[in-house]
């Protein structure tokens, strides 16, 4: 039996071949089961079903309707916060997102993405961790290996490959600097969960 570069295998690569094809395939099933899980109109039945895929959410976080994952195992959300409807959350590395923070609809956060200069293409994954008190604006798009910082702001549509220190504002393709946030006491909530959203 051969590869897809005409490789010879042996039967132990064979075989982790075979394990590998049955993971990913179980792994589709759950994702697409999590898919489900989310046109649930209810966020406390959504959540319980997420945690039983190994999501880490904090006490009173919610995460709204039609949210998407990968890997849900890596993923880890703090207290208080708020995922927008239609976010996408990757966790093939850590996925660390912290307290207070409010991701809007249809956030894609990626920690895995091709190398497009390798002969083979393979994929780079790194963590992406998004501090206490963030704000990311709707559609906005977060690349692997970012981290940002407490407090900092990321407007709408932004597409972030760098890091963000804290209490900055950026935004644009890509995401650069427009200014510092105006307040240096960060103690606010985010507020309540929607029922049905």
């Amino acid at each position: 039996m051969k590869d897809k570069t005409g490789k010879i295998l042996t039967n132990k690569e064979i075989l982790i071949k075979i394990i590998n094809r049955i993971n990913n395939y179980l792994l589709d099933f759950e994702l697409m089961l999590l898919r489900c899980v989310g046109n649930i109109p209810l966020h406390h039945v959504r959540r319980f079903f997420y945690r039983l895929a190994g999501i880490k959410i904090g006490k009173g976080t919610s995460i709204h309707m039609f949210a998407n994952f990968f890997q849900p195992k890596n993923i880890s959300i703090g207290e208080d916060t708020v995922i927008g409807n239609q976010a996408f959350l990757d966790g093939r590395a850590k996925l660390l997102i912290g307290n207070h923070v409010d991701i809007a609809s249809e956030v894609m956060i990626y920690n895995s993405q091709h190398d497009i200069d390798a002969s083979d293409f393979h994929a780079i994954e790194k963590e992406v961790i998004i501090d206490d008190y963030v704000f990311i604006g709707p559609r906005a798009i977060i690349m692997p290996g970012v981290v940002i910082g407490k407090g900092a702001v990321v407007g709408a549509g932004a597409v972030v490959t760098k890091n963000v220190n804290a209490m900055s504002v950026v935004g644009g393709v890509p995401a650069r600097e427009i200014r510092k946030r105006n307040i240096s006491d960060l103690k606010y909530k985010i507020g309540r969960a929607r029922w049905f959203q």
